[in-house]
């Protein structure tokens, strides 16, 4: 069978420099695209594919984190290699926990994305270093001794993010394409599980723990 990835990306200049990445090793390759999760999965219902590579933050309702854990539960023999401009220690651990069989910042993509390929096509997980040692730090603290936002779902940790940043309860509902009351729940859920009083304090605690 042929090498067939699938690449999801909501930035078509990030997909066509994924996609020249894969082909000058697999010349012959099969690369389909896909520009939100949602589009993504109706590729992966209709087709069969070797492997599937996601950014985290996508728009629309549904994040990279969402996708792992659709294809996990519907096709869970298929490899997802999740790609993020996020450190490891932002999401790597969500996102392995979702299902994902790897994790990978952007800033390594061309040093170790061939390396990942290969591995997960070889039926083996992806690991770099630096999320290993985050696995074992996590493994060795206890949850009261966890970074507060830790205690946060994914779409909570999503939507406290982008408050941080100085989105309104609007925007966020707009950006992720939810209502309004939606995105306050979420926000009123953030408030209560990390103490805070105002989106000034989510703010402050953002910057603080730069969570970009």
């Amino acid at each position: 069978m042929k090498l067939s990835i699938l690449l999801v990306d909501d930035h078509q200049i990030v997909r066509r420099g994924l996609k020249q990445i894969v082909l000058d090793e697999f010349a012959d390759a099969k690369i389909v695209e896909a520009g939100s999760a949602e589009e993504a999965i109706k590729l992966i219902r209709q087709e069969e594919f070797n492997l599937v590579i996601s950014d985290i933050s996508m728009p629309g309702g549904r994040s990279g984190i969402d996708l792992v854990k659709q294809v996990h539960e519907e096709y869970p023999s298929l490899a997802v290699l999740i790609l993020s401009m996020h450190v490891e220690n932002q999401y790597a651990i969500r996102a392995l926990r979702a299902g994902a069989s790897g994790y990978l910042t952007k800033a390594s993509v061309c040093f170790e994305l061939i390396k990942a390929i290969k591995q997960l096509l070889g039926g083996r997980k992806y690991i770099s270093d630096a999320v290993a040692e985050l696995l074992a730090d996590n493994m060795m603290v206890k949850n009261k001794n966890k970074s507060s936002h830790e205690l946060l779902s994914d779409r909570e940790l999503e939507v406290m993010k982008l408050i941080g940043s100085g989105k309104s309860v609007s925007e966020i509902s707009n950006e992720l394409s939810l209502s309004i009351n939606t995105i306050s729940t979420y926000r009123a859920r953030i408030l209560e599980k990390m103490m805070m009083h105002s989106n000034a304090d989510i703010m402050r605690y953002v910057i603080e723990n730069q969570l970009f």
